[in-house]
């Protein structure tokens, strides 16, 4: 299993993905452009120690990660009919969230084998990636029993 995240635009949240996927033992594949620096204090910080134990693959564009990206890929979205609870994954799937921002685009969604939400609240836009991100792991290991 795998998580990917597109184009990143807040360095705490990916410091906090990487030290989940680190402490998992989960790969991340990270879609660039992000919107920080790599370098960045504040990613580091929210990762900590864990970002050197992370299994790390940095992709230039879109396009270059779904060249490599042999998985079925299932997008986490507000714009999805599927719960997540009500979807059977797999031990080779990838996990993708979009920008804290703006999301995924047309084409991302276009790509997906399957694109998952997670009930909330009618007036809750949406949850924080890296905290959806945790919600859907934990039911995907849970599922697949890694």
């Amino acid at each position: 299993m795998r998580i990917a995240l597109y184009q990143p635009d807040i360095p705490q949240n990916t410091g906090a993905i990487l030290r989940l996927a680190a402490c998992l033992s989960v790969g991340v594949d990270v879609i660039e452009p992000c919107g920080f620096v790599w370098s960045d204090r504040r990613l580091r910080r929210a990762g900590m120690d864990y970002l050197d134990q992370a299994s790390v693959v940095r992709h230039q564009s879109w396009s270059q990660f779904q060249s490599n990206a042999p998985n079925r890929l299932i997008l986490l979205t507000t714009r999805a009919d599927t719960v997540y609870t009500e979807f059977q994954f797999t031990d080779s799937d990838t996990l993708i969230v979009g920008r804290e921002s703006a999301g995924a685009p047309p084409e991302v969604h276009d790509a997906m084998d399957a694109r998952l939400h997670i009930p909330m609240h009618p007036q809750a836009r949406s949850l924080n990636v890296a905290l959806a991100l945790s919600m859907v792991l934990g039911e995907a290991i849970r599922q697949t029993n890694l």
